[in-house]
């Protein structure tokens, strides 16, 4: 695997459209905080850590009804091209009804908390 967020969101997506109440992911310290702002923001309803060795990430997926409530999710930054924005630059996905994770020198946060905090980088992901 080259890729390990577009691993973390293909899976995530997947498993939404498939209708099933988790997924198990490989774990890395990226995917754990990207997984962290999924739930914080309302997302997913759980996300723990199993494991010693091979470690994995478990995520339960919500729901509304049969519907996933994430809608969308598109990777930003890739392997082959790299997206940094200043703070004054981190884009509002819909108007603000979505969330920018950037990857700060901070950590992993929203776009809305690294513009308050003045804080640029690499755009990873949105999510809708």
């Amino acid at each position: 695997m080259h890729d390990p967020v577009s691993d973390l969101l293909t899976r995530i997506r997947n498993a939404g459209m498939a209708r099933h109440p988790k997924v198990v992911i490989p774990h890395s310290k990226l995917k754990a905080s990207v997984a962290q702002i999924l739930k914080s923001e309302g997302y997913v309803s759980d996300v723990s850590v199993e494991g010693s060795n091979p470690k994995q990430i478990v995520v339960e997926l919500k729901y509304n009804g049969r519907q996933p409530v994430i809608v969308g999710l598109r990777q930003i930054s890739t392997p082959g091209l790299r997206r940094y924005v200043r703070s004054t630059e981190i884009p509002r996905v819909l108007g603000g009804m979505g969330v920018a994770i950037v990857s700060t020198p901070k950590g992993v946060m929203t776009g809305s908390e690294a513009r308050k905090a003045n804080l640029g980088g690499e755009l990873v992901c949105y999510v809708w």
